[in-house]
């Protein structure tokens, strides 16, 4: 899903709010657990999207899906409500979560490999890490078979492939010239 300029405006918000309050991490998983449900419940995406269902429907229907919430995260409910925005509500989770990367100085590494991490290779990924940046860094690993092997590894804008895909496409290029 795009970010849009409206879902990092509220996102801003409800990072200041719960800041003044002192409940950013709470909010946090609130988020979390709001984009994940969000992501994988097609009748929810559905129904936040559907003009045919009035706006107090949804903002009812969100409080009851989402009651164990924070008092800020329900406060966005009634803003959105107010606005008719609750089609980028999982934008706003997920833009919150990104704020709340950096405000926490961490940041979300993507490693790309044949076979699922071992303790030995995450260990060694994350000695690679630590040359990109000096934030503290959580590892999301997809496994794709078709590097058949080394990894892949992106932070934010910056990409190193060490993979054998990648060494045989360069070793291609180098003899074809």
């Amino acid at each position: 899903m795009a970010s849009t300029r409206a879902a990092i405006r509220y996102a801003t918000a409800i990072l200041e709010i719960a800041q003044e309050k002192g409940a950013i991490q709470e909010v946090g998983a609130d988020m979390q657990l709001i984009a994940s449900t969000i992501n994988s419940n097609l009748e929810l995406q559905n129904f936040i999207e559907s003009p045919t269902v009035s706006t107090k429907d949804k903002e009812a229907a969100l409080l009851e899906v989402f009651a164990s919430t924070n008092s800020t995260t329900k406060s966005l409910f009634h803003l959105l409500a107010a606005n008719k925005r609750f089609g980028i509500l999982e934008a706003i989770a997920l833009e919150y979560k990104k704020l709340l990367d950096e405000v926490n100085h961490t940041e979300v590494a993507e490693v790309t490999t044949a076979v699922p991490l071992t303790d030995d290779l995450e260990a060694k990924v994350l000695a690679k890490v630590k040359e990109f940046t000096t934030k503290t860094v959580t590892l999301h690993n997809i496994v794709d078979e078709s590097i058949i092997g080394g990894f892949i590894l992106r932070i934010g804008d910056k990409q190193f492939n060490a993979s054998i895909v990648n060494s045989l496409q360069v070793l291609k290029r180098e003899l074809s010239n």
